[in-house]
């Protein structure tokens, strides 16, 4: 077994295709309309869907919010260096809601970024380079 995508639900879809394509780096695998149940799903990633989990971004036609509830928490996503990852998303526009630096109580390098639609990304350092 394996974990095959994680599946969000945004409010504009091309505003969160832009966001996970040309500030996080990801590439958009496919994505497809489902007329008779008025949404479109767009599937993104760093790899291909038989190598690596992805993102699922739902959108359901004429939605454009929601409310995140207070369980969700992040998606991480492994990076060499934190520091530079941040400067290059905020020079593309990403807002980093929490600056890199180890985390409390500890010394695994991390840092926040949040998607358009609020949804918080964790940047973890690959331990190898920290």
């Amino acid at each position: 077994m394996r974990i095959l995508h994680t599946m969000l639900r945004v409010g504009d879809l091309e505003r969160s295709k832009s966001f996970y394509r040309d500030v996080m780096g990801m590439k958009v695998l496919r994505e497809k309309e489902f007329p008779d149940g008025q949404y479109t799903l767009a599937f993104l990633g760093y790899g291909s869907e038989q190598d690596s989990a992805v993102i699922e971004l739902t959108y359901n036609w004429g939605k454009d919010q929601y409310d995140l509830g207070n369980a969700y928490g992040h998606i991480a996503i492994g990076v060499d260096d934190v520091y530079a990852a941040c400067d290059r998303i905020r020079s593309r526009g990403g807002k980093i809601v929490r600056e890199p630096g180890p985390m409390k109580g500890g010394t695994t390098v991390l840092a926040f970024v949040e998607d358009p639609d609020g949804y918080k990304i964790e940047l973890l350092q690959d331990r190898a380079v920290a």
